[in-house]
């Protein structure tokens, strides 16, 4: 509620003072980072990103924003207080819908079989019984932010179609867990039966696949994918956009495309560990690429 609140209240002066355009007024940049693991690990993730580009753009000061849930990037966006985050495809729309021309997306990343989308997957722990989503009926759903695309948008829209009700209809309950892990760790306290989240949906199951919040988990230990079996999965999911404050201008989201194209080269390590697992780097993207997912968006809750 802190960080939303200090979002609200920075917008304000933003919009009184006017925000800055071009490059050359750019002191300080600000990221965004969205609410999918704790803080802590977030922080320490994009540390060697903000160095990355401190050294390259000169910037003053780059800031690091670790909101609670992913509203608080729409917001810092939306109020022109943050200038750059990578988006989940939802949480774009949820931008696009209120202000078409506030952000541009410029990149997204590419798996390591040349894929630019992922999947939404539904969790079980295998001593729960449940083998497919069917069999989970009357059980506990559990969702990650309701801005997310495969934590909450693609599950409530693709689910029904698999069970044939919809999830109110089907499942005792549904409840959001704040965040793609804490969302996978209520499944392994026994808070809820079945937790949706983000994945590539490749590569071995017993490292949580290559990649997404799944891998980054089991990646530290705090879950076992053993004790687990996947028991859903949704169609391909576009792969969340790179996205720079257009206000910032056409000049700098051109250096700061070449910048981020060029990371995965310069400092692999980096590149892995904002983004959280396996991909072969980044590849261009353009607004039409996120038509679906804002018709779905607009259509399941409005924007």
């Amino acid at each position: 509620m802190l960080k939303k609140a200090l979002f609200a209240a920075t917008a304000l002066v933003a919009l009184a003072v006017g925000a800055a355009a071009n490059a050359a007024d750019l002191k300080e940049f600000r990221v965004g980072i969205l609410g999918g693991e704790n803080e802590a690990d977030r922080l320490r993730n994009y540390a060697c990103l903000a160095d990355h580009l401190k050294k390259e753009f000169g910037f003053e000061k780059v800031s690091l924003f670790p909101a609670a849930d992913y509203d608080g990037v729409i917001q810092g966006l939306l109020g022109g207080t943050l200038d750059f985050a990578e988006l989940g495809a939802s949480g774009y729309a949820s931008v696009v819908l209120k202000d078409p021309k506030a952000v541009t997306p410029i990149l997204t990343t590419q798996q390591t079989d040349g894929a630019t989308g992922y999947y939404s997957i539904g969790l079980a722990l295998k001593s729960s019984g449940i083998t497919d989503i069917k069999s989970a009926k009357g059980k506990k759903l559990g969702y990650a932010d309701p801005d997310s695309t495969s934590g909450y948008l693609i599950p409530l829209t693709q689910i029904p179609k698999d069970t044939g009700a919809s999830n109110e209809a089907f499942f005792a309950s549904t409840q959001f867990n704040g965040g793609h892990e804490n969302n996978i760790l209520a499944v392994r306290d026994g808070k809820v039966d079945v937790a949706v989240d983000d994945s590539s949906g490749i590569g071995n199951f017993k490292d949580g696949y290559t990649s997404g919040t799944f891998h980054k988990v089991a990646a530290k230990g705090a879950v076992d994918p053993n004790d687990f079996v996947e028991v859903w999965r949704s169609g391909l999911i576009p792969n969340g956009p790179l996205v720079v404050r257009t206000a910032i201008g056409a000049d700098m989201t051109a250096k700061l495309t070449d910048f981020f194209t060029n990371l995965p080269k310069k400092d692999k390590a980096c590149f892995e560990g904002v983004e959280g697992g396996d991909f072969t780097g980044y590849v261009p993207v353009k607004p039409d690429f996120y038509n679906v997912i804002v018709e779905a968006r607009k259509a399941a809750i409005g924007g």
